[in-house]
């Protein structure tokens, strides 16, 4: 579909055309009718699907019209992180070149001159305020934001600031808007804590849900069938000599992160970690270390999954297995990014077996095992038929004839020599 097909303002098709935008990604095609309609809207849909420009365009659409009242605040746009913030406003400023709508991207920083840049945005009422919810809560203190006004409440990546336990601060925040606003949500996943937020802020909302794409093929996909007690001695087995660089390593709590990352620490290994406990300076400051290289590995939670943009990620290891398809897909998909090779491991628990064969049904193939290092002791076999939560949707597949991680096939080495392969031993 066009977006001359969807009723847009010439204003805003004039953005548009201006930035050589002509086909509509699935994601737009869908959401901007709902959105044009008045409806609020929960919509699933991946990073780099186009989703800014989904609530943007026909927000835009409408405020370009002149109905909405004038020095006023009528749309805020919430977003978990400083980047993302940074991001939608540089679309925003592209899609309104052409209208008379202005914005203010409101985030945390050091900077006092820029919090006063914020705080003038915002009394003075910009037609769009982009935020984190942090920040915006420590202007919403201190008295003079004024949300009577606001006719449309976005959440961009609602799933990621839920993780990074921002429920409560959305919550202070809605009670400041008029009940009768739009709200519309987008998540890349649909757990059952964002189900419950989309309940308690949505009116009879429209759901969208975009499949999940598979993973690139070009990522190499491998995991281990190991006890919990061995993962860590698998990862000091695939360093042990040698470092790959750019490599993030995924645990499911930070509780488990700290773990990893005092233990790669005593290895003498250049390490970060990034999780919800870090303020925000801290975690910028992580980042820009791993972009530039002075970490090579970067122990993260889910944090980070949607939120990484580089493009020379070598190695995704998955510590814990992702709690469902999404999760995974978004993680191994930071690395073969910008037609490099990439590599993502996983490391399956007798416990996660049944989560690590439902990920193998989704994507339609047996994932290759790698016999765990011989000298780490015997491994658990591959049976997720006998765990919890097994053979969802299996539909009578076969059995991968490496299961039991006793494999004859060859494994790459990571920078290390393989330990001995011996048929039948692990």
């Amino acid at each position: 579909m066009k977006f001359s097909e969807l009723g847009l303002e010439e204003g805003v098709l004039d953005a548009l055309d201006s930035m050589q935008f002509e086909e509509c990604t699935p994601i737009q095609a869908e959401a901007i009718p709902i959105i044009l309609q008045g409806k609020d809207l929960i919509a699933v849909a991946q990073t780099g699907t186009g989703k800014t420009a989904a609530f943007l365009l026909p927000i835009l659409n409408e405020l370009s019209k002149g109905r909405h009242p004038q020095d006023a605040i009528n749309c805020i746009v919430m977003s978990p992180t400083r980047e993302l913030a940074q991001q939608i406003d540089m679309q925003m400023e592209g899609f309104s070149y052409f209208l008379p709508v202005s914005s203010v991207a409101v985030y945390g920083g050091n900077d006092g001159s820029l919090f006063e840049q914020q705080k003038k945005g915002l009394t003075l009422g910009a037609d769009v305020v982009i935020a984190t919810p942090g920040r915006l809560i420590s202007h919403l203190n201190l008295g003079y934001v004024d949300f009577s006004k606001v006719s449309y409440f976005i959440l961009d990546e609602a799933d990621r600031m839920l993780d990074m336990g921002f429920y409560e601060d959305i919550m202070q925040i809605v009670k400041f808007l008029p009940a009768d606003r739009q709200t519309v949500m987008f998540s890349a996943t649909m757990p059952a804590k964002i189900q419950q937020l989309a309940n308690t802020i949505l009116k009879d909302p429209v759901e969208v849900k975009l499949s999940v794409s598979k993973p690139a093929e070009k990522i190499v996909q491998a995991a281990y069938i190991c006890y919990e007690k061995q993962k860590l001695g698998i990862v000091r087995n695939l360093f042990q000599e040698e470092v790959p660089e750019r490599v993030i390593i995924f645990a499911s709590s930070k509780l488990k992160v700290k773990e990893v990352t005092r233990s790669l620490h005593s290895l003498k290994l250049n390490v970060g970690e990034m999780h919800s406990d870090l303020k925000q300076p801290q975690r910028e400051h992580i980042m820009r270390e791993f972009k530039a290289g002075r970490i090579n590995l970067l122990v993260a939670t889910d944090i980070v999954a949607r939120g990484i943009d580089i493009d020379d990620i070598r190695l995704v290891i998955n510590y814990d297995v992702p709690h469902d398809c999404e999760d995974y897909v978004h993680r191994i998909g930071r690395t073969a990014r910008a037609n490099n090779d990439g590599v993502a491991l996983t490391f399956v628990s007798e416990k996660e077996q049944g989560r690590f064969k439902s990920i193998e049904n989704f994507l339609e193939k047996e994932i290759y095992k790698i016999p765990v290092p011989q000298e780490l002791g015997e491994a658990p076999e591959y049976k997720p038929r006998m765990f919890p939560g097994a053979g969802k949707g299996t539909g009578g597949r076969k059995k991968s004839p490496n299961g039991g991680g006793n494999g004859n096939g060859r494994r790459k080495s990571y920078g290390r020599k393989p330990a001995s392969e011996k048929k039948g031993q692990r």
